[in-house]
């Protein structure tokens, strides 16, 4: 499970991301301060299934029954107009991309960089123009990648009777595209019975932005929030995309400062407690009284909510947590609700034992469903919050 953090260069994608991983990324007011894709893991929140068998439990990821369940982040080198063709380090970007299975957009939402991602007065630009030129950006890059032999990939199909589903599946399958994607977007546009010959410039446009809507879904993180004077913007960005109001910056002040033990902080939180006995400088104090007015301001700092929108509104995933022992919840080591798996929604008890190990998956006999004792079968379809043993003929590893 991999999120991509894509934007033009200078938006705070880095702060964004050393936000959301506690993992130091090189942060600079000007462009292509990465270059290096940064590679980390993340957290989104769901309530633990301790809360539904009322136990307590310790589990370092497990809170006062919130669990963490950890994601991929990756944060690519920034775009510049004219990725696709090179530009910049769009090449690199846009590969780097790819591997995401859902996108969130850093944008300046204050306007204070221009398109090519350099400083101006905030407000001077409009952040709108961003969020299109970045879809472009992309959707030229899977147009190319479409367009390559086009001519003689038609042809071949017209000679073989070949099918342009399976085609144009091939074409993109480096991005894990299917063919049920390839063919729910040609049903969508009626290009399913126009011989790809006739297709026009504008078919084949309809067609890439089509696909790239479906298979990378993406959600705006309207970063620098914080330092609108008018936050009407949001309404415009959100009939394009789902938006949320962020501040990378002041969830960064405050992850450090909880991990510096000045306060009480878990991500997500919409305010924080300074702890008790403890001795703010001035500096600490007028920097803390900045932080809380801007958490009032947004109803948080934004991040963990688009990191959990993203996973559960987008991609509609659910939380399954996987046991041996159905009665005691735990492993073979006692530890209990051991592990937390984000699957799609109308995945099976199969697909459970896949993502646990390939072998549970490959002598599946049947599984245990912990709240209701019941014995399910392989297609049994799960439910968000499930718990479940899985009994089969081959143990993992």
């Amino acid at each position: 499970m991999q999120i991509g953090l894509l934007g033009k260069t200078n938006v705070g994608k880095s702060t964004f991301f050393s936000a959301a991983t506690q993992t130091t990324a090189q942060i600079g007011n000007y462009p292509f301060t990465t270059i290096e894709p940064n590679l980390g893991i993340a957290y989104v929140k769901a309530e633990c299934a301790c809360k539904h068998f009322s136990i307590n439990h310790i589990h370092q990821l497990c809170l006062k029954g919130v669990r963490y369940i950890p994601i991929k982040l990756i944060d690519v080198a920034g775009l510049v107009p004219g990725a696709h063709e090179g530009k910049g380090l769009g090449n690199k970007f846009l590969d780097d991309a790819r591997q995401a299975e859902v996108l969130i957009h850093i944008v300046d939402v204050s306007g204070s960089t221009d398109i090519q991602g350099q400083p101006v007065p905030a407000g001077t630009h409009n952040p709108l123009e961003d969020v299109k030129f970045v879809e472009e950006e992309f959707d030229q890059w899977m147009k190319q990648i479409l367009q390559r032999e086009w001519q003689k990939l038609t042809r071949e199909l017209e000679s073989k009777s070949g099918k342009i589903i399976q085609a144009i599946t091939q074409r993109f399958s480096g991005l894990g595209i299917d063919e049920y994607d390839v063919e729910s977007v040609l049903h969508g546009l009626n290009l399913q019975a126009k011989k790809p010959l006739d297709w026009t410039e504008t078919d084949i446009s309809e067609f890439v932005k089509g696909l790239r809507k479906r298979t990378r879904p993406m959600i705006i993180a309207a970063n620098k929030a914080d330092l609108c004077h008018d936050l009407s913007i949001l309404n415009e960005l959100k009939k394009i995309h789902p938006t949320i109001a962020c501040s990378a910056e002041t969830e960064l002040l405050l992850r450090k400062a909880a991990k510096n033990g000045l306060i009480d902080y878990l991500p997500g939180d919409k305010n924080f407690k300074i702890k008790e006995g403890v001795d703010l400088n001035p500096q600490q104090k007028n920097a803390l009284d900045l932080t809380g007015k801007v958490l009032s301001k947004l109803d948080g700092s934004g991040i963990q909510q688009t990191l959990n929108s993203a996973c559960f509104d987008l991609l509609k995933l659910i939380v399954v947590f996987p046991v041996e022992d159905e009665t005691k919840l735990s492993n073979k080591n006692g530890e209990v609700l051991p592990d937390a798996k984000l699957l799609r929604q109308g995945s099976t008890a199969r697909d459970l034992a896949r993502a646990v190990h390939e072998d549970l998956a490959k002598g599946f006999l049947h599984a245990v469903d912990a709240k209701t004792k019941q014995r399910v079968g392989a297609e049994h379809q799960l439910k968000n919050g499930d718990v479940l043993k899985i009994v089969s003929t081959l143990s993992r590893g």
